[in-house]
């Protein structure tokens, strides 16, 4: 039990931006080429998993503006500025 909370600890959901840039990374690494099947298959996996996490981060801030954009949830008129 107590390895399951470790590897959680270390596997902590990086930003949008870090996730992001991994990608690239990952992507730009898998496009040069001269890597063995195993590099590449393990690269894939990963940047499936960040492409996940973006897609996460993406659907919250889409979540975020539709709530946002419905305004006061009681009938209240907004707040000026």
């Amino acid at each position: 039990m107590v390895r399951v909370a470790e590897e959680n600890a270390t596997e902590r959901k990086p930003s949008y931006e870090q996730a992001r840039d991994e990608l690239t990374d990952v992507v730009k690494r898998l496009e040069a080429g001269g890597l063995t099947l195993e590099e590449s298959l393990a690269l894939w996996e990963r940047g499936e998993k960040l492409a996940a996490v973006c897609e996460e981060w993406l659907e919250g801030a889409r979540a975020r503006l539709a709530a946002a954009m419905q305004g006061p949830e009681d009938g209240e008129a907004p707040a000026p500025f």
